[in-house]
């Protein structure tokens, strides 16, 4: 009853978990990227403050200087000195002011009364009006010299006056002032998404890239400071409204209309000053709530698909228990026909192995049998020898001269010894080398093929050339095997170029660090371009008779010993190259 009950009510628990599951990954998911945007939203606004106060700071930099080098003037001093400015005096200030971007530049005597100004022939001239209320006079005068920002009384303009008191024999004779404005600046910072404002140290916006919103507020202005900024007349009938946001510690902004913004607040090199850069982000946000629906959507889908997989797996075990002892028995049944194989594949690679040790063997006994007549000449040369000798020695002992018949005995000890050296090649050359790989000399080899084929070469009048290699020298090699190769390659040459007049064939070793090459070279014309491609090719012979067997068997021994053996197509002759691994 129980199990019937459970039955009937797992859709609805299986659909509340899938809920639960789904509400936490959006509240989680949601609340992570919302924190990742603001993270990039901060990290954003931060890098475009600087930058915008980059450009007030230039802006500010140019002119700060200006004051204090027109101080020194004799002309501006003069002029203080004695009450009066000539004309040529206000066309240096108007050319100066030209020159650097200066809203105006006007010089101040003791009582605040303008004596030269940079606008003298403008209808709106400073020449003459008195500035001695005003605190950027004040603070010339008594401290030296200030920066304080308000309107223009005359030309009723915002901008930063630069003053600096001027100093005369007897003590201070005036101020200069400077007056910057920043239309450009605030055009630079506009920003059809951003907004970009300069505040004092009361909170009241000074500069901004949008210009409606100037001499507004940060915060509600008290009635004390609001009179007081009236009798200065900074800011001119301006209401300073206040601009109804608030600004948290990590920049996160609340507009007067509910957006949402982020805010990015830099120190300006101006006492009091910090430059504010805000950036809507309801957007971003709203694209971020979307991706969290869009995620939370796909996870639920996820979700499902697991469940789906989840059941269709369940199934899919039940089916492999009642398969898997049948394919284990079909697995134990392979298994074994691999087995049968594998053994049925190594014997025949070591058939194979065999035939091919037999083969060049094989032919090993062939090219004994094709120097054999050279060699039987080479060896009836000692034996006549011996026997003059030994006839010789006979008459020198019935003379009774021993010395004589010691001397004769000792050539017929050295014949014999030539006799051995050359029988010894022979059944060495004869022997099987299957497996014979490692150190051998390159010097004995050479012997070796030297008394194989000397005498050959000598009765087909055909010039022969050995090296003679170091005999500390090694190679890793079979001596027997290196030596059939050599023997061949040079049997093959002599066969090319016997016919030939002046006919020759040379060995050249080439020491390559850690390789040898001996190149085999004859005077014959080359091979035929059409046999160069299939000329290691088992059976592939250009000789009468031949069966293509000996190079093919050559270039494996070559592979076996680590090495190679080529055909270098570009020589004007033949020249087959063979590369051996030092040992």
């Amino acid at each position: 009853m129980l199990s019937t009950r459970v039955f009937r009510l797992w859709p609805i628990l299986l659909i509340a978990t899938l809920a639960a599951a789904c509400w936490l990954f959006a509240d989680r998911y949601g609340h992570n990227a919302r924190s990742q945007f603001l993270a990039d939203q901060r990290s954003d606004a931060a890098m475009q403050s600087r930058s915008m106060l980059r450009l007030l700071e230039s802006e500010l930099q140019k002119f700060r200087l200006l004051p204090a080098v027109l101080g020194e003037y004799s002309d501006v001093r003069a002029a203080l000195q004695s009450g009066h400015a000539g004309a040529a005096l206000n066309d240096k200030l108007a050319s100066l002011a030209d020159k650097t971007g200066a809203a105006a530049i006007y010089v101040l005597n003791a009582r605040g009364l303008s004596v030269a100004a940079s606008n003298a022939d403008q209808p709106n001239s400073f020449v003459g009006q008195d500035y001695s209320f005003r605190p950027y006079y004040q603070l010339g005068w008594r401290k030296g010299g200030g920066e304080y920002f308000a309107l223009g009384t005359v030309s009723h303009r915002p901008g930063l006056y630069l003053s600096r008191r001027v100093e005369g024999p007897k003590g201070p004779i005036g101020v200069i002032v400077v007056k910057v404005e920043f239309d450009a600046i605030e055009r630079a910072w506009a920003d059809r998404r951003a907004w970009t404002f300069i505040a004092d140290q009361n909170g009241i916006l000074l500069l901004s890239s949008d210009p409606a919103r100037r001499f507004h507020a940060l915060h509600p202005v008290s009635p004390h400071l609001r009179a007081r900024i009236q009798r200065a007349l900074q800011f001119g009938s301006a209401p300073l409204t206040p601009l109804g946001m608030t600004i948290a510690q990590d920049g996160q902004t609340r507009l007067r209309d509910g957006s949402e913004a982020m805010t990015a607040i830099l120190p300006v090199p101006v006492a009091g000053w910090r430059l504010y850069h805000v950036v809507p982000i309801d957007a971003g946000l709203a694209a971020a709530g979307r991706q969290t629906r869009i995620a939370t959507l796909l996870f639920a889908a996820l979700l499902l698909l697991l469940i789906g997989a989840g059941m269709w797996l369940a199934a899919r075990r039940r089916r492999t228990t009642r398969d898997r002892a049948r394919l284990e028995r079909e697995v134990a049944v392979r298994t074994e026909a691999l087995a049968h194989e594998m053994e049925a594949r190594t014997l025949a690679d070591r058939r194979y192995r065999q035939a091919r040790e037999e083969l060049a063997h094989a032919n090993r006994l062939g090219t004994l049998g094709t120097i054999s007549a050279g060699v039987a000449h080479e060896i009836n040369q000692p034996v006549a020898t011996i026997r003059t000798f030994a006839e010789n020695a006979a008459l020198f002992l019935d003379r009774d001269r021993p010395d004589k018949a010691g001397a004769n005995l000792h050539e017929i000890v050295a014949m014999t010894d030539r006799i051995g050296s050359i029988t010894a090649q022979l059944r060495r050359y004869a022997r099987r080398g299957v497996g014979e790989i490692g150190p051998v000399s390159l010097a004995d080899a050479m012997d070796g093929v030297r008394l194989l084929v000397a005498d050959r070469f000598r009765s087909a009048g055909v010039r022969l050339t050995l090296p003679q290699p170091d005999p500390k020298l090694q190679v890793r090699a079979g001596r027997i095997r290196l030596e059939q190769v050599l023997v061949n390659l040079l049997n093959n040459a002599l066969e090319a170029v016997v016919e030939q007049e002046n006919s020759w064939v040379e060995v050249v070793l080439n020491d390559k660090s850690e390789q040898l090459l001996l190149d085999v070279r004859d005077s014959g014309p080359g091979i035929a371009e059409a046999l160069r491609d299939d000329l290691f090719m088992p059976f592939a012979t250009s000789k009468p008779g031949g069966l293509g067997l000996g190079l093919h068997i050559a270039r494996d021994i070559m592979v076996e010993f680590g090495g190679a053996l080529d055909l270098i197509p570009d020589d004007p002759h033949t020249l087959f190259r063979m590369t051996l691994v030092k040992a």
